[in-house]
């Protein structure tokens, strides 16, 4: 157990960190990610609102559908990296475990005269993930596997005699199948157990959890993105709906979006490094905080991210270098213990995604 975003977390399981990530890309893997934050918007206006804080089409998200959001600051840089869900009557939104009480004081402040923003400290979330995950959740709630990636709806969870409500979306941050649910605090502990109890099932820490969405090429809030990064920069471009950018029907209108556009229009310097995937030719594991150099010798970036991919089973890291040298197939150094390990820009994911989109 280790102190992580305020909270107790376990990094392993007695299995250990490699055979938990084996089993998650295998079977099924439960995540306790309560520390994660819930809130709710309320009002006939909340999705115009929410949509001045973040380069993400809101106001046209169907119900029923699940979208990630980037929350911005003045400066066009990122606040925080979220998941939002149109429920109808309301917007459902999960935001980070050690951003939490910024990202809500920052909503509040910015939007809280448009619309309700409702906390919600009172549930927990459990995350589970693999290709068999929808087949053990599905014996608990039927009708949950008729969902496809990021969309979500209310069900009943049958643990033992008793149903516990829940809101499900068909999604998660390790490139694979699986669901994220969110519960009462006072059930968490009884659908853990329940979920647990199906045999696809082995409980998963925080050291698989990061070495499954490294894989998957996802960004790690505090790694990967912060408030020195724009979206652009983090190779972000796919969360911005044509909507948002220029020429469309809603371009901009969200803070930073003079930067922020410029970077995506290809404006000429307007963008200087870009976040890339990298895989080193050595097998010499790469890690965060790695100086990049060119094979010249000059600095060009640093790693954010980086370990032995268990299922590639090769280096794998993720990093900024600077523009030009950002192209797929460059090959840079990275400077480990003094030594300099070559290593390849490539395409991410590094594991192929194996979402569900029916």
């Amino acid at each position: 157990m280790v102190p992580f975003a305020g909270y107790s977390m376990p990094v392993q399981y007695p299995s250990g960190l490699v055979a938990e990530h084996h089993h998650t890309r295998r079977a099924a893997g439960l995540f306790d990610v309560s520390h994660m934050g819930q809130l709710r918007l309320v009002g006939a206006d909340a999705a115009a609102a929410f949509e001045t804080l973040m380069p993400v089409d809101v106001i046209d998200l169907p119900v029923g559908k699940q979208r990630y959001g980037l929350l911005l600051n003045d400066e066009g840089c990122i606040i925080d990296d979220l998941m939002f869900v149109n429920r109808g009557t309301d917007i459902f939104v999960i935001v980070n475990g050690a951003c939490k009480a910024g990202d809500i004081a920052h909503i509040q402040a910015r939007i809280g005269a448009r619309c309700q923003v409702i906390p919600m400290p009172e549930k927990a979330l459990l995350a589970l993930q693999g290709p068999q995950a929808v087949n053990a959740l599905s014996r608990l709630a039927p009708g949950v596997e008729k969902l496809v990636f990021m969309t979500g709806a209310a069900f009943d969870v049958q643990c033992g005699a008793q149903a516990v409500p829940c809101f499900i979306t068909r999604s998660g941050y390790t490139g694979e199948d699986g669901c994220e649910i969110s519960v009462d605090a006072t059930h968490a502990e009884l659908l853990a157990r329940t979920l647990l109890a199906q045999p696809e099932v082995k409980p998963i820490g925080l050291g698989a959890r990061n070495s499954l969405r490294l894989e998957a090429g996802l960004c790690l809030y505090g790694n990967d993105i912060d408030t020195s990064t724009t979206p652009v920069e983090g190779a972000l471009n796919w969360a911005m709906q044509k909507v948002r950018r220029t020429g469309g029907a809603r371009a901009g209108g969200f803070p930073g979006a003079d930067k922020v556009l410029a970077q995506l229009d290809g404006t000429p310097g307007a963008l200087t490094r870009k976040r890339v995937g990298l895989i080193a030719l050595e097998r010499i594991p790469v890690r965060e905080h790695t100086e990049l150099q060119s094979a010249a010798g000059a600095r060009i970036g640093e790693v954010t991210s980086g370990l032995l991919g268990p299922t590639i089973d090769k280096p794998v890291a993720m990093g900024y270098v600077a523009a030009e040298y950002a192209t797929l197939g460059t090959r840079i150094h990275a400077i480990v213990r003094g030594k300099p390990v070559t290593m390849e820009v490539v395409t991410m994911p590094f594991v192929p995604t194996n979402y569900f989109r029916g």
